[in-house]
Formats: structure tokens, C-alpha cells, sequence
């Protein structure tokens, strides 16, 4: 997954390459576009104008979730901080990035997070985070590369050209609707007493 956020103007795309189906999220401050290039599909919502908005917005209307926006919403602190236990600083680490980083851990109610935070420009380099409530245990990482802080980007990132010719369909989260008056089906008699 690569990401791109423009925060001045609190503009974000995200392209997901992926071994599954590639996708393409672009938010501009006014509108927000879910685009799968392989199908040619697209969906496109109004947005609200803020980035923490409009990240929540996508996940309520169209179960859209990105890892680890925590990290680039308007105050990460918030998020960090609420429900903290334990925090601590590990040490320095020289194997992310080819930088030298302070390692920090902290755990609040539902995350233990390892953090690499580079020791001289202060940017977030590494996160490595294992959800408590996950029975798995699995552990999600994001390394953060190619910091461009003040760079130039054109206005025509944050949309797609090719998303414009292709299908539109509606802003929705992909849950199974049945129609109405249908009911999912039950286990039958014979299932039951096997």
C-alpha cells in the first residue's frame, strides 16, 4: 500500500497494489473515490473537509479502512494517549530505513505498539502494532519512507482520470442486503442432528 497525504490542504490518496484486487482511494477535501481499476468500477461520495472526517466517513458508509491512520490524523497523541498503561522508550535502533531511530513502546486498552521515530528529524519511520482482542495475536506493520515535507504536489493527485469513464456504483458498505421479506437460510432438521 502507498500513501500520499497532503495535510495543508488535508488531501489523501491511497493506492493498494496488493496480491488481491488492486484499489485506489483518493479524498480531495470535498470528495472522496473508491476506484477498482481491474473490475473498472467506481464509487464516489461527497466528503466532509477534514481528513479525521472523512477517514471516518468512508469506513461508516462503505466499510473503507486504511491501517495505521492513527498516525496521520489530526492529533495521533489522542489515539496513543486514550486508555494508555504503559509507555517507554526501548533504545535506538540503526535497521529501519538506514537511519539511526528511538525505539518507544506503549500499550493502552486495545493495541501493544512498537514505534521507531527517526532520532534526529523526529519523523515516524516504523510501527508495528498487535491488536489485544485478536485471538491470533497477528502482528501489523507499516514502515514510513521517502519523507518530502513541503514538496510540490500536483492537484491532479488526488483524483483518477481513468476512474472517470469507468461504472459508477453506490458509495455502500459491501454487506450482504437481502430483499425484503427474505431471511437468511436455516440450518435444516437433518443438519441439526448430525
Amino acid at each position: 500500500m502507498t500513501a500520499l497525504m497532503f495535510a495543508e490542504f488535508a488531501k489523501y490518496q491511497v493506492l493498494t497494489p496488493g496480491d488481491g484486487p488492486a484499489s485506489e482511494f483518493y479524498y480531495d477535501g470535498k470528495t472522496m473515490m473508491a476506484f477498482e481499476p481491474t473490475a473498472n468500477l467506481v464509487a464516489v461520495a461527497d466528503a466532509p473537509p477534514t481528513l479525521d472526517a472523512a477517514l471516518k466517513a468512508a469506513y461508516d458508509a462503505a466499510a473503507i479502512y486504511f491501517p495505521f491512520t492513527d498516525v496521520i490524523v489530526a492529533d495521533p497523541y489522542k489515539g496513543l494517549a486514550n486508555g494508555l498503561k504503559h509507555a517507554f522508550y526501548i533504545g535506538q535502533s540503526r535497521v529501519v530505513g538506514g537511519t539511526t531511530t528511538d525505539m518507544v513502546a506503549i500499550v493502552n486498552n486495545w493495541v501493544f505498539e512498537e514505534i521507531w521515530i527517526g532520532a534526529d528529524d523526529k519523523l515516524p519511520r516504523k510501527v508495528r502494532a498487535v491488536f489485544l482482542a485478536d485471538p491470533a495475536r497477528l502482528r501489523h506493520e507499516m514502515e514510513l519512507s521517502n519523507w518530502q515535507l513541503d514538496a510540490t504536489v500536483p492537484e491532479d493527485t488526488f483524483v483518477s482520470s481513468s476512474a472517470s469513464s469507468a461504472t459508477r456504483i453506490a458509495f455502500n458498505r459491501p454487506d450482504l442486503k437481502l430483499p425484503s421479506g427474505l431471511k437468511p437460510p436455516g440450518q435444516s432438521k437433518a443438519s441439526k442432528s448430525r
